[in-house]
C-alpha cells in the first residue's frame, strides 16, 4: 500500500473512482510478492505494479471492469498454456490478484500508515468487505505476514495484510560514508535517523534527505527512540567511545539489524570488551561486523551500497549470494 500511497491521497482528494488490484495468491517463480498493489482510476491513471510489467494491462483492463460494476473479483494470470489463463508471465509464475474498489477502510487505513501506525487489514476474497483488525487480539496473532486464509467454508476465503511501521535506518556516525547511505535509503523508502555527538559533522547541509539529525552520545539517543524489528541501526564511528555506547544500547534490543563498521580486529577487540561486560555470544554473534557485502570496492558510495545490500538481505531474508547461486525458488 505505501507504494501507491501518495496516488491514492491525490486521486481521493480529487474525487476519482480507484480500484485497488493485490496479489493474493502465488505459485512458481511469480515477479512481484503477496501483497503487491496497483491502483486504477476510471480516468484511466495507474500507480503501482503487480508483475513487474508482465500483466498490467490485463489488470487494468479488470480494474474497469470492477469499477463499472461495482463488484469485487479475482483474475487469475499464469504461463500460456491449455490450463493457465489469458495472459500468460514470463517468469512461469502463476498469480491471482483480487480487484476491488476503493473503500473507507483504505481510507482510514491510508490515515493510519501516514502517521506511521501500524495495522492490520483483512479482506474478505468473496465479498470484497474489509477490515482493520489491529489492536485485537486476533489482530496481534494475524499481522505477521502477508497470506491468504481459507477456513473450509465458501465464503470464508480472507486476505491478511499487516502494515508495520516503516522501516527505520538509524545511521550512527555522520561520517562520509554516512553520506550516500542515507540518500539511498531513502531511496529504498527508509525514514533515516542520523546521530552524531559532533555537531559541525550532522548537519542539514550534508544530511539535506534525513528524517531526523540527533546531536547527542549514541546511548543518549538511542535511548530516545523507539527499537524494534522494524529498526536497523549502522554503527559508522568507528571509535570506541562511540561505538561501545551504541553497540550497548542496541545489543539488548529485537533490532531487525546490527551492523559495525572496521576491520576483523577492530571487530574482534569490540566484541572482547563486550564479552567483558557479560553480553552472551548470541548477542554479540547478531552483531555484522565487519559490516556490509563485498562489492570489491572501497569507495564511499560503493560502500553505502554493500552495507544497504547487507541490511536489506537481512531484512527480507535474502542470501546475499549471486542470483545464479541462490536456490532456485529464490532467483
Amino acid at each position: 500500500m505505501r507504494d501507491v500511497l501518495a496516488e491514492l491521497q491525490e486521486w481521493g482528494a480529487a474525487g476519482e473512482e480507484i480500484a485497488l488490484a493485490t496479489v493474493v495468491e502465488t505459485w512458481g517463480s511469480s515477479p512481484r510478492p503477496l501483497g503487491s498493489k496497483m491502483a486504477v482510476t476510471r480516468s484511466g491513471k495507474m500507480a503501482g505494479s503487480v508483475s513487474n510489467g508482465c500483466i498490467e494491462g490485463a489488470v487494468f483492463d479488470e480494474a474497469q471492469k470492477v469499477l463499472k460494476s461495482g463488484e469485487a473479483k479475482i483474475a487469475a494470470f499464469g504461463v500460456a498454456d491449455d490450463v493457465a489463463f489469458d495472459v500468460g508471465l514470463a517468469c512461469g509464475g502463476h498469480i491471482e490478484v483480487f480487484v476491488q474498489p476503493f473503500q473507507p477502510v483504505h481510507k482510514r487505513l491510508i490515515d493510519m500508515l501516514r502517521a506511521d501506525k501500524p495495522a492490520t487489514l483483512r479482506t474478505n476474497l468473496v465479498s470484497g468487505e474489509a477490515e482493520l483488525i489491529s489492536g485485537s487480539a486476533r489482530g496481534s496473532e494475524l499481522a505477521r505476514r502477508d497470506r491468504r486464509v481459507r477456513a473450509g467454508h465458501p465464503d470464508e476465503d480472507w486476505f491478511i495484510e499487516p502494515f508495520r511501521r516503516p522501516a527505520h535506518l538509524i545511521i550512527v556516525g555522520a561520517i562520509h560514508i554516512a553520506i550516500p547511505l542515507h540518500r539511498l535509503a531513502k531511496l529504498m523508502g527508509y525514514r533515516v535517523t542520523v546521530v552524531d555527538a559532533r555537531a559541525k559533522f550532522a548537519t542539514k547541509e550534508r544530511f539535506p534527505d534525513a528524517d531526523e539529525l540527533v546531536i547527542a552520545w549514541p546511548d543518549e539517543a538511542l535511548a530516545r527512540i523507539d527499537l524494534d524489528s522494524s529498526t536497523y541501526v549502522v554503527i559508522l564511528t568507528h571509535d570506541p567511545k562511540f561505538d561501545l555506547p551504541a553497540l550497548r544500547s542496541v545489543l539488548g534490543k529485537e533490532v531487525g539489524y546490527v551492523g559495525a563498521i572496521g576491520s576483523r580486529k577492530t571487530n574482534a577487540n569490540r566484541f572482547d570488551a563486550l564479552r567483558v561486560e557479560g553480553f552472551t555470544e548470541e548477542q554479540i554473534g547478531r552483531v555484522h561486523g565487519p559490516i556490509g557485502l563485498d562489492l570489491g570496492s572501497r569507495g564511499a558510495e560503493e560502500t553505502a551500497l554493500g552495507i544497504l545490500a547487507e541490511v536489506t538481505a537481512v531484512r527480507f531474508g535474502g542470501t546475499g549470494a549471486s542470483k545464479r547461486e541462490a536456490p532456485a525458488a529464490r532467483a
